[in-house]
């Protein structure tokens, strides 16, 4: 602007107006219109249009467009020279020799630096030949120490509150302390102030899970009276408050069957505290009740709690969604399928009609994964809108369902003193012939036994828990007391135990032909012969177990009793029984100690021992029986003639006649353990008795005892066992140490 002039005041309050941003509308505005005969003053000329003209360059001469521009050194010159020939003074005078100053600054700025020093206006060298020296500090650089400090916590005002509740709040605030996690060491004094801080709150969430809702609380750092002022005293200062109570507990919910089935089942009530960890079981038990009495589709809501702190309790409110009142109707399957739905039902421990109860659905799903054949199932209700005249609907039972590889290789080893080394493999299919058909095929090598066998196996056959077996085998047997090449036939039915599926009352039952060739001691002619058994039979088994473990029992009890008729069918037919019945007992002593007891009693009746098969006879010793003797060791024993010996050499120190056991016709055996473990480990110490008899009915004498000491190694799948034992009052020929070394426990 050339020139200015002021506004009138009613033009400067509607300027100012304008100027702040307001949007009043002028008739809002009470300000009077100009006079008619104002007229706005002109601005006062300060340069003429002549003397403009004659500034500016005459741009229509072509070399004054084609003239190079002078530089700023050269126009700050030129403006100098003319200055000094206004202000008269010669370039060759006094005021030459100092320059004056350009637009009056007295201090030189970049633009009057020219008429001073050259060097300035001298051209930048090149980059690539620009020198950059570096920087040289007189001292070196050190990094600042941290100074650690160290500290204590003291928590004052919660000893009201620890009163009123089951587990210390001081105790719950060291397990999550951020003050107490530092170990009372800090870095720096900020980070002591963060912990206490993030501590503060943590009391505050602690108070409030209990009921404390207004709790009050504060913090400060104290110094000691020592010279450095340390250990520094981290100080958390609780005024807990009112602790608020239930004034209303309040289920938003459809009406249910029976009526109060939700009240009834939530644990709270009026005037109790209001607890976090209450209020959440509260509702957890809802959830879980509702689906057991026939509510498949319930869903709990977010709850409410209305606190008041003039009357310190609150209102609680839980929305709950119950859904239809459901029965149970079909099923369907999906997914990779191991079986039809057909299979599924058979599985089922409830039938079409039954309320819908979610503990039978989780049954169904362990049932699923205990055929081995899926590695996961998933198992949800789906409505069908199916309407019954009690107002339930009926749900179908969907199962999704992933199978597993259904082949395995499986192998086992064990030792045993007088048993050697046995070592079993197998190759099964378990579901070959659907549904859960298996095949299985078994080798076992050993020291002492050799043989193969195929198994057909029919899980679920039928019903539920109802297993079918088919066995062809064929095993030469190598022991002291007799060696048989057998062939055996047997088909069975049984409702068995399993690690993942123990039951209270198993039973079996089947029918068996053997065909063996056995070596055996005539008394008569005092040789050992061939002799060929053909033996038809029947089984029968029922057990109880009432211990907490298929593998490795704690607690409880066992007894199992077998009977098995069979017949001599080589010369006519001779009718016999083989009965034995097996009972262990467990107490445990705390959580580390087991104690462990064991008896077991056999008879054979109806057949005398010489016209049994050596292999149906009774035995007893070794890892399973009774540990310090070798297998089959204890019992009757035959004194033979040694092959080895030599008569024609007068050199021989073998013995002339060796003892062989002959079995007998019954048997008692008795074991008790103590069992002690820790972690993975443990030991058990154990003592064993037993013998066998000739006659059909054990008389108890004669018994022979045998100690030692075992350790254990527990798995997922039961535990490593090596006992070694000893004879008490040990005879000639019997080994000093017996090993024994198997899975699981002896009994």
């Amino acid at each position: 602007m050339i020139g200015s002039v002021p506004l009138p005041v009613w033009a400067q309050n509607d300027e100012a107006i304008r100027a702040s941003g307001s949007e009043i509308p002028d008739a809002e505005l009470d300000i009077p219109p100009p006079p008619p005969d104002f007229e706005p003053p002109q601005p006062e000329t300060i340069i003429t249009e002549e003397e403009l003209e004659a500034e500016i360059p005459d741009l229509s001469v072509e070399d004054e467009l084609n003239r190079p521009m002078e530089t700023i050194a050269e126009f700050e010159r030129r403006i100098a020279e003319q200055q000094a020939q206004e202000a008269g003074v010669d370039e060759r005078g006094a005021a030459a020799a100092e320059p004056a100053l350009i637009d009056d600054d007295p201090v030189e700025e970049i633009g009057d630096a020219p008429v001073r020093d050259s060097e300035l206006v001298a051209p930048l060298p090149a980059l690539d030949q620009f020198d950059v020296a570096p920087v040289e500090f007189a001292d070196a650089e050190t990094d600042q120490e941290m100074v650690e400090i160290r500290y204590g916590v003291t928590i004052t005002g919660l000893e009201n509150a620890d009163a009123e509740v089951d587990t210390s709040l001081a105790d719950r605030f060291t397990g999550f302390s951020a003050l107490e996690g530092g170990g009372g060491e800090a870095s720096n004094l900020a980070q002591l102030r963060a912990r206490l801080t993030e501590d503060s709150k943590l009391i505050e969430a602690i108070l409030a899970s209990e009921g404390w809702y207004a709790a009050e609380v504060s913090t400060r750092i104290d110094r000691s009276d020592l010279p450095d002022g340390q250990p520094l005293d981290a100080v958390i200062e609780v005024i807990p408050g009112a602790r608020y109570t239930f004034a209303q507990i309040n289920v938003d919910a459809q009406p249910t069957v029976p009526a109060d089935l939700i009240t009834d089942t939530m644990p709270l009530e009026v005037g109790e505290p209001i607890r976090a960890e209450s209020v959440r079981g509260a509702e957890a038990l809802v959830a879980v009740t509702l689906p057991e009495e026939g509510y498949p589709f319930a869903e709990i809501g977010l709850r409410d709690i209305l606190l008041d702190p003039v009357t310190e309790d609150g209102v609680y409110t839980l929305p709950v969604s119950t859904g239809p009142r459901a029965r149970f109707g079909g099923f369907t399957t999906t997914g990779n399928t191991a079986f039809d739905a057909e299979h599924v039902e058979l599985l089922a421990r409830f039938e079409r009609g039954e309320l819908y109860d979610s503990r039978m659905v989780d049954d169904l799903r362990q049932a699923l994964i205990a055929t081995g054949l899926l590695s996961t199932a998933s198992i949800v209700p789906e409505k069908t809108g199916e309407q019954l005249e009690d107002g339930t609907e009926f749900v179908t039972i969907a199962v999704d369902q992933n199978a597993s590889p259904p082949r395995t290789l499986a192998g086992s080893a064990g030792f045993g003193t007088g048993q050697g080394v046995r070592v079993t493999g197998s190759w099964s299919h378990r579901n070959l012939f659907p549904p859960e058909g298996a095949l299985i095929a078994e080798v076992v090598a050993g020291t002492q036994e050799q043989g193969a066998g195929v198994t057909f196996r029919r899980s679920n056959a039928g019903r539920r828990d109802r297993t079918f077996t088919a066995v062809a085998e064929a095993l030469r047997s190598d022991y002291e007391a007799f060696e048989a090449f057998t062939g055996r036939l047997a088909a069975r039915i049984s409702y068995d135990s399993t690690p993942l599926w123990q039951k209270t009352l198993s039973y079996a039952y089947g029918v068996q032909l053997i065909g063996t060739v056995e070596d055996d001691f005539n008394v008569a002619t005092q040789e050992r012969e061939d002799r060929t058994f053909f033996i038809g039979g029947l089984t029968g088994q029922v057990g109880i177990d009432r211990s907490n473990s298929l593998l490795n029992p704690t607690r409880g009890f066992r007894i199992t009793a077998l009977v098995e008729p069979e017949g001599s069918l080589q010369d006519g037919f001779t009718p016999y029984v083989r009965a034995r019945v097996d009972g262990s007992a467990y107490y445990n002593l705390g959580e580390s100690f087991v104690l462990a007891g064991r008896l077991a009693a056999g008879s054979i009746q109806g057949i005398d021992r010489f016209d049994l098969a050596p292999s149906r006879r009774f035995y007893a010793g070794g890892g399973g029986s009774v540990r310090g003797f070798a297998f089959q060791q204890l019992g009757p024993q035959s004194v033979e003639p040694n092959p080895n010996f030599d008569v024609t050499d007068p050199d021989e120190t073998a013995e002339p006649f060796i003892m062989r056991p002959i079995g007998g016709r019954s048997f008692n055996e008795a074991a008790f353990e103590v069992r002690y473990r820790w972690g993975d480990f443990g030991v058990v110490g154990f003592v064993d008795a037993g013998q066998v008899y000739e006659s059909t009915t054990p008389d108890g004498s004669d018994l022979r005892f045998g100690a030692g000491i075992g350790g254990r190694f527990y798995t997922n799948f039961g535990p490593f066992r090596v006992d070694l034992a000893t004879p008490i009052d040990r005879r000639e020929g019997e080994a000093l140490i017996n090993v024994y070394v198997s899975i699981g426990q002896a009994f």
